[in-house]
């Protein structure tokens, strides 16, 4: 029995914004769960962190995790930026508005009490797992793109 979950996440979108598409591979103790979905209009971050914050969502709260992303927005996003855009009331240093802040919002929610370890993976550079989830978000927009239905 694992004592953590492993998570490979990736967002797609054909053109940006676009028809666009998330997946996520969950691992828990060898089971293996593949969380995809799409949207028709979107962008390439808005599906790279819905795909993180689906990943997250599919663990139990007091299990461990590790996730893996090609996105350093996604990233710094939960890592560097997100406190202080809080503490800032969703502003950046700036003063702008934090953009997908409904998403960071999402985000912060579902990290609250949990062990996250967060690792980046080059994306389209021959790792398998990376590969795999590039492939079924990929595929996923481009069902966004011919119209078939959400989810």
């Amino acid at each position: 029995m694992s004592n953590e979950a492993i998570i490979f996440t990736d967002g797609a979108c054909l053109g940006n914004p676009g028809p666009g598409g998330y997946a996520a591979v969950v691992t828990i103790a060898g089971e293996e769960q593949i969380i995809v979905g799409r949207d028709r209009s979107t962008t390439n971050n808005k599906m790279e962190m819905t795909a993180a914050i689906k990943g997250l969502e599919a663990v139990p709260q007091d299990l461990p995790i590790i996730i893996h992303s090609d996105s350093q927005y996604v990233i710094k996003g939960a890592t560097e930026w997100l406190r202080g855009w809080k503490a800032k009331g969703w502003r950046r240093a700036d003063g702008k508005p934090v953009m997908n802040q409904d998403l960071w919002m999402q985000m912060d929610a579902v990290m609250v009490g949990r062990k996250i370890t967060w690792k980046w993976v080059k994306g389209h550079a021959g790792h398998p797992e990376n590969e795999r989830v590039d492939g079924l978000a990929n595929g996923e927009a481009q069902r966004a793109a011919i119209g078939t239905s959400t989810r």
